[in-house]
């Protein structure tokens, strides 16, 4: 196996490339809490847009509350750091992604179908943050131990080449105790934490965590 990148240190190098400046930046993101690392770090050098285009997630209802929490925990971010973050949302339309994922429906997480579903909405925010004049773009998902920052990684150096107006920013999210900090966060606001990744291909792991919890008495949801 080739030896895998340390995608922190490359963000340490990226932010060398800006200094004295501040872009715009439109950063991809799934849900509240994997945002609050992420928009954390990244408005300290850039003007930080997020754009939710998560047409993966299972069912609508699931999709409008993720949403709605994380505009909620936009606002009180920025009333807390004093920032302008901003949140733009894309068109829902569940049954027509789903058509390049339904082949890899037995798939486990992982693999092809969740490499699909990363390039599809990476892919779509890419092309929005070329569109619209940003500097820079970069996902969130980066943060999640349940994603390999790899193949993210590989994925956004790929649309770059699609889209060379805009730079990727690399990124990986969870290093440097930023999943620690996410978790204080998540807490702090009391974020809603969503017991599956989204597609209806995992709803029902998150339907079987939720009754676990529930029969536990801890679930939060």
């Amino acid at each position: 196996m080739a030896n895998k990148i340390n995608y922190y240190l490359k963000s340490l190098e990226e932010l060398t490339k800006i200094e004295g400046q501040r872009p715009r930046l439109l950063l991809h993101s799934c849900c509240g809490p994997c945002a609050t690392f992420p928009v954390k770090f990244l408005s300290d050098y850039f003007d930080v847009t997020i754009l939710f285009n998560n047409s993966n997630i299972y069912p609508k209802a699931e999709h409008d509350r993720r949403l709605d929490e994380l505009k909620r925990f936009v606002v009180l971010f920025n009333e807390e750091f004093h920032r302008s973050v901003k949140v733009v949302e894309r068109p829902y339309d569940n049954d027509a992604y789903n058509k390049d994922l339904q082949p890899f429906a037995n798939e486990p997480e992982g693999l092809t179908r969740c490499v699909i579903c990363y390039t599809k909405r990476m892919d779509e925010a890419f092309a929005y943050a070329e569109k619209n004049g940003y500097d820079w773009f970069t996902t969130v998902m980066t943060i999640s131990r349940q994603k390999d920052s790899q193949i993210l990684n590989r994925i956004g150096a790929e649309l770059q080449l699609k889209y060379p107006k805009t730079q990727y920013f690399y990124s990986d999210f969870k290093k440097n105790k930023g999943q620690d900090i996410s978790r204080e966060m998540r807490l702090k606001y009391n974020l809603y934490q969503q017991l599956y990744c989204g597609c209806k291909y995992t709803f029902a792991k998150g339907e079987a965590k939720k009754n676990e919890k529930l029969k536990n008495g801890d679930y939060e949801g």
